[in-house]
């Protein structure tokens, strides 16, 4: 293979992952540093750094400052999670979509939401509740909290036509986020909003997602029984 090849950083890594792959570099193995596979290579250090970055942050690769880079001896699959736009995931699996704006207001959160989202206990945030549903029917509950200092736009938006899921996606950048799942009981409010007994088992995701430190929004999604979740490793 020639040194043309290499002069990718995407080039490099799929070389490194071949020799990972037919065990070249077996794992635990220290493989050789940036200096000698840009040499080898034919192409930039940094070149190298990339590609092997992107291989540690997937998993393949451990690196420790002063101590190397080694094939990871137990490779972590890590899942790839995107935030779905509820309207394509019902219209994608082949149901006309609905939407319904139960509540909005301006109000100060509950101590929980304020302590999760670092905002003041005085401040107020946009507090929104709405239904999305599949084929008419109730498909998910969605009660949402958005900080409207760093998103002021929002202050603005009805959110009675478009719900806070589709247009955050595209009016409020992200940098990260955090994600649990769980399940949980209905209560007698969420029973009747999504048609099920009270106490049935929902599906819950919350999320909360921040711009660097500073966080945009808190969401609890409740879907409905038969929900569903899909993602890739």
């Amino acid at each position: 293979m020639n040194t043309q090849t290499f002069r990718s950083w995407q080039s490099v890594q799929e070389e490194v992952l071949r020799r990972i792959h037919a065990r070249e570099w077996s794992p635990g193995d220290l493989i050789p540093n940036e200096a000698d596979l840009a040499a080898e290579f034919g192409c930039a250090r940094s070149t190298v750094n990339r590609a092997l970055r992107s291989l540690a942050e997937s998993g393949l690769l451990d690196r420790r400052r002063k101590a190397g880079t080694r094939v990871a001896a137990a490779p972590v699959a890590k899942a790839t999670l995107n935030i779905a736009v509820i309207r394509h995931e019902i219209e994608e699996g082949g149901a006309s979509y609905g939407y319904f704006l139960i509540e909005r207001a301006f109000v100060a959160a509950p101590v929980q939401v304020s302590g999760a989202m670092k905002t003041g206990s005085a401040q107020k945030l946009l507090h929104l509740r709405a239904l999305h549903l599949a084929d008419g029917a109730p498909y998910a509950f969605e009660d949402r909290w958005i900080n409207t200092e760093v998103v002021p736009e929002a202050a603005s938006e009805g959110f009675d036509r478009v719900s806070a899921n589709e247009w955050l996606l595209k009016h409020a950048p992200y940098t990260h986020g955090d994600i649990a799942f769980s399940s949980v009981q209905a209560g007698p409010e969420v029973a009747d909003i999504l048609g099920v007994p009270t106490q049935s088992a929902l599906f819950a995701m919350d999320r909360l997602t921040w711009d660097n430190a500073a966080s945009v929004t808190k969401v609890r999604l409740l879907f409905a029984p038969g929900y569903t979740l899909r993602t890739r490793i």
